[in-house]
């Protein structure tokens, strides 16, 4: 199989938070403050494995029905984040990106959404994409309005729509298609995450709660990827894709 390392795109459903605080009797923002640096070390290491692009799965739009107070927990954790870790991302050369409903976050955050990527926007290493306020069908929906919008206006023919001009629609078009999708924490479902990206990705569950995961368990989900033939329905090369 070709490895294409100019291109690799891995999304990642970081789950498990909350119940490696639960074992622990900590409160459930505990295990997402340990996320948090889980993800810090994956960001770090990605590079050096050939990845490109890092899309990880923040606060989903169904997050949103969760407890106020874990809520606020979570923006909180989300603003010192957003304040502290631009620093962090420059050293890198990490351009940081974030897709999602931003408008549904606190004002403030998304002040600090924009000054944070406009930081790092000239960076051109890792690719760091944070779904936040995020729903893979929200956003399939949201770009089915935009090119409506698009059509009676008369600046787009409905009859040139196909899968590629699709894209152009999306949060963030210049994301390529998921090649890894991991899910920690033993769930076997994608669970409405980057849903027209994620079509041909090659799937890897592990029991592993997110704050867990390792570098060591990260490359061999690397590595095992490698030796996966990948077909997309047919008989294609993965550099023909």
């Amino acid at each position: 199989m070709h490895f294409d390392t100019e291109r690799l795109h891995v999304g990642m459903i970081m789950d498990g938070n909350g119940r490696w605080a639960k074992q622990r009797f900590f409160p459930r923002i505990e295990g997402h403050r340990r996320g948090s640096q889980a993800l810090k070390a994956i960001v770090e290491h990605a590079p050096l494995l050939g990845v490109k692009f890092l899309s990880v799965f923040a606060f989903s739009t169904e997050n949103w029905n969760r407890s106020s107070h874990e809520i606020n927990d979570l923006m909180n954790l989300l603003r010192f984040y957003l304040k502290h870790e631009v620093e962090f991302f420059n050293k890198l050369n990490v351009k940081l990106n974030v897709i999602g409903a931003i408008s549904k976050l606190p004002s403030d955050i998304a002040s600090r959404i924009e000054s944070a990527t406009e930081a790092t926007a000239k960076n051109d290493g890792l690719q760091l994409t944070i779904a936040l306020s995020y729903g893979g069908k929200e956003e399939i929906v949201d770009a089915t309005k935009k090119i409506c919008n698009e059509v009676m206006a008369g600046n787009f023919d409905i009859n040139n729509l196909n899968e590629i001009n699709f894209g152009n629609f999306l949060y963030d078009p210049n994301l390529p298609m998921v090649d890894i999708l991991i899910r920690t924490s033993g769930e076997q479902r994608i669970s409405n995450f980057m849903l027209w990206y994620a079509a041909y990705a090659e799937l890897f569950f592990t029991q592993t709660l997110w704050p867990d995961i390792t570098i060591g368990e990260f490359e061999n989900i690397i590595e095992q990827y490698k030796h996966r033939e990948r077909r997309f329905g047919g008989r294609l090369a993965y550099n023909e894709y």
